[in-house]
């Protein structure tokens, strides 16, 4: 099983939170991926701080140990899923469609605390792995 990490999930690992950092070690470091858009979400957060360049080397260092997955691949399964969900009425953000598009085409389980919107699109495996306890 390969995962494909969601923005809030990465926010978590960085900030040593939810004890995912052993979670992720017991699936294996080789198993998970990150998303472009995940990417300028990182560097976006960083960038908006009040420590920006620690930040920015935190990301840095973050995605020197986990591919970036391209969005253009699933480009397809997004344009059709973002058209069924507003056809729906159930609009979800173009970053957060594009996330699940990358998982979707790539055969990857969404690692996300997002469920109440990710769960609305079609074909998409997802966890949420953390203990809302």
């Amino acid at each position: 099983m390969r995962y494909l990490l969601d923005t809030n999930i990465c926010i978590y690992f960085l900030k040593g939170q939810f004890n995912l950092i052993d979670t992720f070690a017991s699936k294996g470091l080789d198993k998970f991926a990150i998303s472009e858009i995940t990417y300028a979400e990182l560097v976006y957060g960083a960038e908006k701080s009040q420590n920006i360049e620690k930040n920015l080397l935190v990301v840095e260092n973050f995605i020197k140990s986990i591919p970036i997955l391209p969005i253009f691949p699933g480009l397809k399964i997004y344009a059709k899923e973002k058209a069924r969900l507003r056809n729906l009425g159930l609009p979800i953000s173009d970053f957060d469609v594009l996330i699940a598009s990358t998982a979707i085409y790539n055969d990857m389980v969404l690692i996300t605390r997002n469920i109440k919107e990710f769960e609305r699109i079609q074909n998409l495996k997802y966890e949420n792995w953390i203990d809302e306890n």
